[in-house]
């Protein structure tokens, strides 16, 4: 599978902008938008989990060109913990991602990054901890250098996230 490009980040954001979905750019692909020197292989998003956004949320993936049947709907209305869905590129939704509570918690900590919502790198790496897995235990180091630079150069990327969002906002498509 090829490396996720940066038209594809657009057109998914943008659906998700439109739409008015509550997500966060987490994993690798956070760390990317955060200036993290490295490539994807699939876009992850972590999800507020809610019949609402849910409804929104496919919308908004087939709109960017995923392949959403009946089985991943029924799994992103349910609140599944982790989903993936093909296209173009894959994206993986997660609602519970490991490392991290709360979905409000990590947007309280996440930043806005050329219009991309975006998870700490502390909740990137968090998450990526506690999952354990070798591709993650390959890339924490490296991982961990980048955020040390980041405090050294006394760099944040992008501005906070609102701290709260409109009713507008949520209800919304």
């Amino acid at each position: 599978m090829a490396a996720v490009d940066a038209r594809f980040l657009e057109e998914l954001r943008d659906a998700l902008a439109e739409l008015g979905v509550r997500y966060l750019f987490i994993g690798k692909g956070a760390a990317i938008l955060h200036g993290f020197p490295d490539t994807t292989q699939d876009a992850d998003i972590f999800v507020a989990k809610d019949p609402k956004n849910a409804e929104r949320l496919i919308e908004a993936l087939r709109r960017a060109g995923a392949e959403i049947g009946g089985e991943e709907a029924d799994a992103l209305r349910r609140g599944k913990d982790f989903v993936e869905i093909a296209g173009d590129f894959m994206i993986d939704v997660v609602h519970a991602p490991d490392g991290i509570e709360e979905f409000e918690d990590a947007w309280n900590r996440g930043r806005d990054i050329d219009g991309y919502p975006v998870c700490s790198l502390d909740d990137v790496i968090a998450s990526k901890e506690s999952a354990g897995r070798a591709k993650d235990r390959e890339s924490l180091p490296r991982l961990r250098n980048f955020r040390r630079y980041l405090q050294q150069e006394n760099r944040t990327p992008g501005r906070p996230l609102p701290k709260t969002i409109t009713k507008r906002d949520a209800d919304r498509g």
